[in-house]
């Protein structure tokens, strides 16, 4: 769905990205499949993003892409645990649903899947041009956005997004839905998250753009 306003003539504008228009691509190691679901800037590739959100599925172990100057934050949001075992170290780390992990995109990093395929979601920020903070929702509250990208991500259930604006307005995001919110500098935001159903999870994504990035 198209922005509902101009960021180059309003301090603010929304885009619903619908789960049914994802379109599935290959890792960049080939050794699975993901989806993209924001990035910056626009028609960016695997190695010039500034940021990156996608889900990835993941049918059998093996090991990750790397990225270089990459920093990770990856949530698993279906089956699981999963295991990410640090090929230099050894180090394990056991992922079960909704425990974010970060980590560099530089690590050598394989994955096992101990029980079956899992599905996760990522998000990718290069390092010295980009901050990210991920949090995860499950109840009914009050955000306050700031200046720059915030993207919220149904991971599950269904959530109801109500934005107080000029002209108030609501979004009901199913899973898989993302709602993308850019502010504009000195611009600020409220909105209430509001989930419809038992078990229901939101991915609430903060950007911030460093320096001179684009």
């Amino acid at each position: 769905m198209p922005p509902d306003s101009d960021p180059a003539a309003t301090p603010f504008h929304f885009e619903l990205i619908a789960a049914r228009d994802l379109r599935p691509m290959p890792w960049k190691n080939g050794g699975g499949v993901t989806r993209e679901i924001a990035s910056h800037p626009n028609a960016a590739t695997l190695d010039t993003f500034v940021w990156r959100i996608s889900l990835a599925d993941v049918a059998q172990a093996g090991p990750f892409s790397s990225f270089s100057h990459i920093d990770r934050t990856l949530v698993v949001t279906r089956g699981g645990p999963m295991v990410l075992v640090n090929d230099d170290t050894h180090e394990q780390h056991s992922l079960p649903c909704w425990k974010p992990y970060q980590f560099r995109g530089e690590t050598s990093i394989t994955a096992q899947l101990p029980s079956g395929p899992t599905q996760d979601f990522n998000l990718m920020t290069r390092r010295g041009a980009c901050v990210g903070q991920l949090d995860l929702r499950e109840a009914a509250q009050t955000l306050n956005l700031e200046p720059d990208s915030t993207l919220l991500h149904c991971a599950a259930g269904s959530f109801t997004i109500t934005l107080s604006r000029p002209t108030p307005a609501a979004y009901t995001l199913q899973t898989g839905d993302t709602l993308h919110i850019v502010l504009a500098r000195h611009a600020a935001l409220t909105l209430t998250i509001k989930p419809n159903q038992p078990d229901s999870r939101l991915i609430d994504v903060r950007l911030r753009i460093q320096g001179n990035a684009p």
